[in-house]
């Protein structure tokens, strides 16, 4: 793989991370954001840019690793962003909202809140990496279904029953 295009990567999924932890603090929209962050993200990413045609996935591996950057990178760009954003809005406009996570993220210590972004990122990673093979593997059944439809069945022409 390029570092051109490991770059590209990571910066598209610091910017889906980022737009995720801003989103996140939203009240109702914020949990479908969460869980979409974590499961959905390596789609998002690896089906923008192979229609874009900044990359074409040639094995399962490459899908799976592609995949796991995404997950860890993004969900530690939403780290980055979302646990201040909940501690400053909880503890200067007083609002919540999520109660559980806010007080918990707000009463702890730094080396916690780190651990316990480093224990999601690689949870997404491996949910996303998942989904990455899954993206493939979808990718590639599409490819061939084109081939199929594009095929024309010539070898049934061929066929001459003798009267």
């Amino acid at each position: 793989m390029n570092k051109s295009i490991v770059k590209i990567i990571l910066l598209m999924s610091i910017f889906l991370g980022i737009v995720s932890g801003v989103l996140t603090i939203c009240p109702f929209v914020g949990e479908l954001i969460f869980w979409l962050l974590i499961t959905v993200a390596a789609v998002v990413v690896i089906l923008f840019m192979t229609k874009m045609r900044l990359i074409d996935i040639m094995t399962v591996r490459q899908s799976v690793v592609i995949g796991a950057m995404i997950g860890f990178v993004s969900f530690l760009a939403f780290s980055l962003v979302y646990i201040p954003a909940v501690i400053a809005i909880a503890k200067f406009a007083n609002y919540i909202s999520n109660p559980g996570v806010t007080i918990f993220l707000s009463h702890s210590s730094v080396g916690l809140l780190i651990m316990l972004a480093i224990f999601m990122g690689v949870l997404s990673a491996t949910l996303n990496a998942f989904s990455g093979f899954l993206t493939f593997y979808l990718i590639e059944f599409s490819k061939s279904l084109n081939l199929n439809k594009n095929n024309d069945f010539g070898q049934f022409n061929e066929l001459n029953i003798r009267k």
